[in-house]
């Protein structure tokens, strides 16, 4: 098992005065600034400006607490989600079909096979897993994956009964789709979260073929949006858009292009999301019942040619702004907050998995507003998949295949 231990970092000042929230700065400052500067030192794609002050290229801050990081696995293939378990352990999806059970220390303890056929191409296969509320009582997981519909595919959730001494998944149903299937390899999406009474929250993408991308806005189509359903795939009680007809009623927010990132906040209990931009525009966003995200109406990026995209505009009533935004990108995997006095600054801190940056994003949050980011990881040049939070501990897999665990020293 390698170590990395990470000296601590003088605060110069402090960045919120928010119990539970306190950040210190980066000492590296702007030219002839006493605020710290941003982490973000590149030029922007765009010259678009945010809608309010702090929305983007937030003031740098660095963790104080000494804290190590430890390699616990490596060759897990292509992991796609590192899950816990209610006993500690963690599922690891691998995206050409299968899981694996690892334990808290990185251990394989057993495959897992047996799961409906999915489509691996691009950026589909197996996506991600959730447990159960009552896993310890029912042995149910459930799982998102990318299905394939004849010359086409879509997302798809399915559940069933892990019987571990077998290393299988029994029972396997598909009880959603993320309808219409397309042609594509591309946004799917997907990230799963159980909320406070048993629902799940489940995100898509719109796929990214220009077809998909103009559904993001339709209530009937299931292309770029956050649902809401039931354990058996039926809408939520409660759900925004279940009376209005021909909308889908598993909708629960829509106007989303890619997100692979879904946390519900400790305190709060409100469902926050990350979602992939184009060039530019990568967005964080509080997901709140019957909203309309915006995309592709409303954008803070560019194609990926460098044309604009639709009417170059940021901004359009009864269209949620982004509480944060990125440009460049982070290309945000998954995400989870920090639910724990272990490292005490980091307390209900938020943190992204950065694919093409390669770091795993830190960010302050007082009063549902970003105040600092810090990157973490950055010296392992990774693409960063997913990050997951148990006991105190952050717990990351990569898409070299490696599995590092990040604790207090």
């Amino acid at each position: 098992m390698k170590h990395f231990i990470i000296p601590s970092i003088l605060a110069l000042t402090s960045v919120a005065g928010c119990t539970n929230n306190n950040a210190s700065p980066d000492q590296s400052m702007t030219d002839g600034s006493s605020q710290p500067s941003p982490v973000e030192t590149r030029k922007a794609n765009t010259d678009y400006k945010p809608a309010f002050k702090g929305q983007t290229r937030i003031a740098g801050v660095k963790t104080e607490t000494p804290y190590k990081v430890e390699k616990l696995a490596e060759k897990l293939g292509r992991p796609w989600a590192v899950v816990p378990l209610p006993d500690g352990r963690f599922l690891i999806t691998e995206k050409s079909g299968y899981m694996q059970i690892h334990d808290a220390n990185g251990i394989l303890v057993k495959k897992v096979t047996g799961f409906p056929s999915v489509d691996a191409r691009g950026q589909g296969g197996m996506l991600d897993a959730a447990p159960d509320p009552s896993f310890l009582k029912n042995k149910t997981i459930y799982w998102s994956f990318s299905e394939r519909q004849g010359e086409n595919n879509l997302m798809a959730v399915a559940k069933g009964q892990l019987n571990e001494a077998a290393g299988k998944i029994e029972n396997p149903v598909v009880i959603f789709r993320a309808t219409p299937a397309l042609n594509s390899q591309l946004h799917f999406g997907s990230r799963l979260v159980f909320d406070k009474d048993g629902y799940l929250f489940v995100s898509t993408g719109e796929r990214s073929e220009l077809e998909g991308r103009v559904q993001a806005q339709w209530l009937h189509s299931g292309l770029g949006k956050i649902f809401r359903i039931t354990t058996d795939g039926k809408a939520a009680p409660g759900n925004p858009f279940a009376n209005q007809k021909e909308a889908m009623p598993q909708i629960y927010a829509y106007g989303i292009r890619n997100s692979q990132s879904l946390d519900i906040h400790p305190v709060t209990g409100e469902l926050w999301e990350a979602e992939f931009g184009p060039r530019g525009g990568d967005e964080l966003n509080i997901i709140k019942a019957g909203r309309n995200y915006g995309w592709p109406v409303i954008t803070y990026g560019i194609e990926y040619s460098g044309d604009k995209i639709g009417d170059a505009i940021q901004q359009k009533a009864g269209m949620e702004q982004p509480i944060y935004y990125w440009d460049p990108v982070l290309s945000p995997g998954g995400m989870t907050f920090y639910k724990s006095k272990a490292i005490p600054e980091w307390e209900n801190n938020l943190f992204i998995s950065g694919q093409s940056s390669t770091h795993l994003a830190r960010l302050v949050i007082v009063n549902n507003k970003v105040v600092g980011e810090e990157r973490l990881l950055a010296d392992k040049k990774e693409r960063i998949r997913d990050v997951a939070y148990h006991d105190g501990m952050l717990y990351v897999v990569t898409d070299s295949g490696n599995m590092y665990r990040i604790s207090k020293k």
